[in-house]
């Protein structure tokens, strides 16, 4: 029998979901998010879905094998769950792009809690979330090895607002998480090279030169702010 445990980035993201949820769980892979939650009985319900059969025979068997009811769906994305079904959505493992074109073709989403694990382009999840309207209830970080995640939970209903390049980037949301000085202090060090690079380089726009300095000394600052 395989196990449910968690590894520290599934941990944060069950850590969000609220007692009682009724969770789909998007790219749900072997469904051990979903049925990890249903056997410590912080989900009253779940649902699995992922656009791969294999990983979806698998969730199957797994669920069979640690006893919970997990409704399986093969679709893209939010397409075979219905609104009614859930009122807590996971999606988590995936690059922020992805998690961008599966919200926007979900408008239903904005009345549900959702909790966000995006594996790279951050900041244009989050410049997507708040154009839309998603407020962050809450954004944290954790580590596994060397690589740091991030875990938010955000609601719609609010008002879309524009976000500068160091909230997209290095929001204050994460600002009283333990990890904070080491996560900015890693996305300090890549806008640096970044910015090495372009001032190394040759025909560099100057706005885009200009608008990266910017950023690099923002963040810089937000990261003296914390010591």
């Amino acid at each position: 029998m395989e196990s449910m445990a968690f590894t520290p980035r599934l941990e944060l993201a069950a850590s969000l979901v609220p007692q009682g949820a009724r969770l789909a769980d998007i790219g749900t892979d072997h469904g051990k998010l979903p049925i990890g939650l249903l056997l410590a009985g912080r989900a009253a319900s779940a649902i699995g879905s992922d656009i791969r059969p294999g990983p979806l025979a698998h969730a199957e068997r797994n669920a069979r094998e640690h006893g919970v009811s997990l409704p399986l769906r093969l679709a893209a994305g939010l397409a075979g769950i219905a609104p009614k079904e859930c009122d807590t959505v996971t999606i988590a493992g995936m690059g922020g792009e992805t998690i961008v074109d599966i919200l926007a073709g979900a408008p239903w989403v904005r009345d549900k809690l959702l909790i966000l694990q995006p594996m790279t382009m951050l900041p244009v999840l989050r410049v997507w979330l708040a154009g839309q309207g998603f407020h962050t209830e809450t954004e944290r970080l954790c580590r596994e090895g060397e690589k740091f995640y991030v875990v938010m939970a955000v609601r719609g209903g609010g008002t879309a607002r524009a976000l500068s390049p160091l909230e997209a980037l290095a929001p204050a949301a994460l600002l009283a998480d333990p990890l904070a000085g080491a996560y900015f202090a890693a996305l300090l060090r890549r806008e640096q090279a970044a910015l090495r690079g372009m001032r190394a380089g040759t025909g560099v726009d100057p706005a885009r030169l200009a608008a990266q300095e910017a950023l690099t000394a923002a963040l810089q600052s937000r990261l003296e702010g914390l010591k």
